[in-house]
């Protein structure tokens, strides 16, 4: 038993050693610094383009000597000292150079080919329904020069080739479609598919803005997960004609609660990812911001960044006069900047940034608005400021500036001002002045219409405005988006003051008889009319000056 014994423990340890030299640890190459190259493009004109079909000239500028061999990721190989290159495809390559044993590796990232389109009408004259003609310009850098490239144009309905009458089906085969005219109003987008040596390229588009040719206003509007909006608000499009929407290019944001107009920019507030409470400092990072974008998307600037701070902090409303741009945050308050200030971090800790007004420094506080009463919508109207709450005393507050205290205010002093809508979920509301009506929109009820004469008459008995059927003029339902307090609602209205007319964006609630949309309440009819469908909309702004494009 005991010999038996040893020649089991020798079997093992020779299992053992044969399992170490089976099992050798592998070891890493590393590129060797004696070896290097450079590359450059040698097409005339084609210098700061690595493109398909370019011709790159690699030069060994190695320490080392010896023979060269050449891999340039493609599958293909040199062991010219000097070699140069094309490649056929797009894509990111690892080019790998060796000499006498030692190599190294360069990444080079060769784009492909597309065509562009330039977009033109005579003189820059204004592009119009039925009227304008546009013309299409487009070119293709293609440093082989190896192929005739074979264009399709596909066309939006409503395009008419001035220059090929008998073409009907909206595209066209051939490098100019010739002068063209559209009877659809908004974004007209044409698509350009291109096939190169019998190689499909990518889809470019031209978004030609086409307007209206009566000056109107202009609203604009944010898209869930989409991109700014803008919409021609003229009421006499021809009959045959369409008025759509015009795409401005620009990312709507994350979730853009609020959206404001003034000298020619669009403010975009974007109160970011996280806009609900969570008891978490490492998941409740702000990301908001605001940015003011040009009226037709051209150009955009940031204005303000909350970075470093919690999501708490960032612009939830806001509300904007001939100096200052006021945002409110989620529950504790409303701050202001310059509107022409650009490229700001908020700072809580620098002055600066002070609260304009606080919760608690308002004699609601604790009557009835509790701690972290949450913020909605806010204006001033007449000297006279209106803040909409939603959740922990909700309703439409108002109070004057002198009402603002610096210190925080004990609980359960006697408000300035008589509530409007008391307890009620007010995310939204506009005022129009002319005609002496408050519109709002209360969760889970719809929109209301008060006359101003019925609260200034509250207001003297020291009466709180409520929510009766009387005011209510339409009914719908939200989505839920959110959290109780926090749903995003009908987030944004506005007042075009020539007719009277209110605009909203509403993303109904699933199986709502009232659809999604951009929604019209036309005081002339009392309706609730739909001027844009199937959208999910957040903030909403109206340009008030005349024109016939955006």
């Amino acid at each position: 038993m005991k010999a038996l014994r040893n020649i089991g423990l020798t079997v093992v340890l020779l299992a053992s050693l044969s399992a170490c030299v089976e099992n050798d640890p592998t070891y890493n190459v590393y590129p060797s610094d004696d070896v290097a190259f450079t590359y450059r493009v040698t097409n005339e004109g084609y210098e700061l383009d690595y493109l398909v079909g370019s011709t790159i000239q690699f030069t060994n500028t190695s320490a080392l000597s010896g023979a060269c061999t050449w891999e340039f990721g493609d599958g293909e190989t040199s062991t010219e000292p000097n070699p140069t290159h094309t490649y056929n495809l797009p894509g990111q390559y690892e080019v790998k150079l060796t000499v006498g044993g030692e190599f190294t590796t360069r990444p080079l990232l060769i784009n492909d080919i597309k065509p562009t389109i330039v977009a033109k009408t005579e003189n820059d004259a204004v592009c119009v329904i039925n009227d304008v003609e546009v013309t299409l310009e487009v070119t293709l850098r293609n440093p082989a020069a190896s192929a005739q490239p074979e264009y399709t144009w596909v066309l939006p309905e409503g395009t008419t080739l001035v220059d090929h009458p008998k073409i009907t089906n909206n595209t066209y085969v051939g490098e100019n479609p010739g002068r063209l005219t559209f009877k659809n109003i908004g974004s007209q987008t044409i698509t350009l598919k291109t096939m190169l040596g019998g190689r499909a390229l990518q889809d470019v588009k031209a978004n030609v803005q086409v307007g209206t040719p009566n000056a109107s206003k202009t609203l604009y509007y944010a898209v869930k997960s989409g991109n700014i909006m803008a919409y021609k608000l003229d009421y006499t499009v021809p009959e045959g004609s369409s008025n759509s929407p015009f795409d401005l290019g620009v990312k709507s944001g994350a979730h853009p609660l609020n959206l404001l107009f003034h000298n020619d920019l669009l403010y975009i507030l974007d109160c970011g990812t996280q806009f609900t409470y969570i008891n978490d400092i490492e998941n409740n990072r702000g990301d908001g911001k605001i940015t003011a974008v040009a009226k037709d998307g051209s150009s955009m600037e940031t204005v303000l960044s909350n970075v470093g701070n919690t999501a708490f902090n960032d612009p939830f409303y806001g509300w904007i006069d001939s100096e200052m741009l006021y945002f409110a945050d989620r529950n504790t308050g409303i701050r202001r900047i310059g509107v022409n200030e650009r490229n700001l971090a908020l700072s809580t800790s620098d002055a600066k940034f002070d609260y304009f007004v606080m919760n608690n420094r308002l004699e609601y506080y604790g009557n009835p608005w509790q701690y972290g009463a949450m913020n909605a919508c806010f204006a001033k109207v007449d000297g006279l400021w209106y803040w909409g709450k939603t959740y922990g005393g909700g309703g439409i507050f108002r109070f004057a500036d002198s009402d603002i205290s610096t210190v925080d205010i004990s609980r359960g002093s006697n408000p300035p001002y008589a509530v409007v809508f008391p307890d009620e979920f007010v995310k939204s509301f506009v005022i129009d002045t002319n005609n002496h009506i408050l519109y709002a929109i209360i969760r889970d009820k719809g929109l209301f219409a008060v006359p101003m004469a019925d609260i200034s008459a509250n207001d003297a008995s020291k009466a709180n405005t409520k929510a009766d059927n009387k005011y209510l003029v339409a009914s719908f339902k939200a989505d839920s988006e959110g959290s109780v307090g926090e749903y995003i609602d009908v987030c944004q209205m506005v007042l075009d003051n020539s007719d009277g007319s209110v605009y909203f964006g509403l993303r109904a609630e699933e199986g709502s008889a009232e659809p999604s949309g951009i929604k019209r309440w036309n005081p002339a009819t009392r309706q609730l009319e739909t001027i844009v469908s199937g959208v999910n909309p957040y903030g909403i702004a109206l340009n008030d000056n005349l024109s016939n494009l955006f």
